[in-house]
């Protein structure tokens, strides 16, 4: 598949709303240039209802930050029950991808590293899932694992309708950024459910054929961790036993799927060696690899934020790897 690399980066600035944008996008739309509308296509991963949650107090709220009508950015808490978020491409090429969205396992960002990008991988031909998941710190019985519990499930929901919506079920990715690039990686290192099966739904495979790590809360132990992270998946006092455990860096990959890893140098966030450390634990397990390193970009970028930056061809590179692979045929 051949991608028109000024087609799909135009228009990953045209949802940017950045300098360049107003006039892609005013082509495309008469009157005020607006933020592109939500898809309608939402899918419930729990049939009744999420698992553990008879001590759930909270009450869902998602909130707008952004002032300017040309794009959302908007983040979501305390969800208690997880969706998909479907966007269809108009030429399917039968790939997917499911997009875990960052915001430090304290609320999960909507566009920014969730409808935006997915906007982006869609122009070129991607089936894309943006997954609203639950949150570790919410009073979930299962805590930290809850978040995993529904990884797992949106990667089996994707993998067994596959076929009703001609999609290949050996091709469904993860995407992930920052604390959502640790619950993807988390989900593509881990082999074994974190959940009973509730239904047919849950007979296929849990791990995805191929993963994007952006700029990923990679490690939980100091000096390179993500402290904010830490807190909300651990508690304030994890033992270094648990610490150990939900380290990606730590974690078996062995026979895991081709992993591709972006990440800003100037990241003062999550640092960089968050990646390069994740790099070297799976080519010690022999996993395919590839990883890029940006000297700017600062965190959470998604596409948005680095519009006109070198690092906005990443969505190019990672596709061009993913068909080296087979994600993409």
């Amino acid at each position: 598949m051949r991608i028109d690399r000024r087609s799909l980066f135009g228009f990953a600035a045209a949802v940017a709303g950045g300098a360049s944008a107003p006039s892609a996008l005013a082509q495309m739309r008469p009157g005020p240039l607006l933020a592109p509308p939500d898809p309608t296509e939402v899918w419930k991963l729990w049939p009744n209802g999420a698992p553990g949650g008879e001590r759930v107090t909270v009450t869902p709220v998602v909130t707008e930050r952004s002032t300017d009508p040309a794009f959302h950015d908007r983040f979501a808490q305390y969800t208690t029950d997880p969706i998909l978020t479907v966007m269809r491409p108009i030429t399917p090429n039968g790939a997917s991808m499911i997009l875990i969205p960052g915001g430090g396992y304290k609320w999960s960002v909507v566009d920014k590293e969730g409808m935006d990008v997915a906007r982006v991988f869609a122009e070129a031909g991607v089936t894309c899932f943006v997954l609203r998941y639950r949150l570790p710190a919410d009073g979930w019985a299962a805590g930290a694992e809850a978040p995993l519990q529904d990884a797992q499930r949106a990667v089996r929901m994707v993998r067994s309708r596959a076929a009703e919506f001609g999609l290949d079920p050996a091709r469904v990715a993860v995407l992930g950024a920052s604390a959502g690039g640790h619950l993807a990686g988390w989900a593509t290192a881990e082999t074994t459910a974190a959940y009973t099966p509730v239904d047919a739904h849950d007979e296929v495979s849990l791990r995805p054929d191929f993963s994007i790590l952006m700029y990923p809360v990679a490690t939980m132990a100091d000096p390179f961790v993500h402290a904010g992270s830490r807190e909300q998946l651990l508690g304030t006092a994890p033992s270094p036993e648990r610490i150990k455990a939900h380290s990606l860096e730590e974690m078996d990959w062995t026979g895991a799927p081709p992993v591709w890893l972006i990440h800003a140098i100037d990241d003062a966030s999550v640092v960089v060696e968050n990646s390069l450390n994740l790099l070297s634990a799976l080519r010690r397990a022999k996993v395919p690899a590839e990883a890029h390193l940006f000297e700017e970009g600062g965190h959470g970028f998604g596409v948005r934020l680095i519009a006109g930056k070198p690092a906005d061809t990443w969505p190019e590179i990672a596709l061009r790897f993913g068909k080296r692979h087979g994600w993409v045929a």
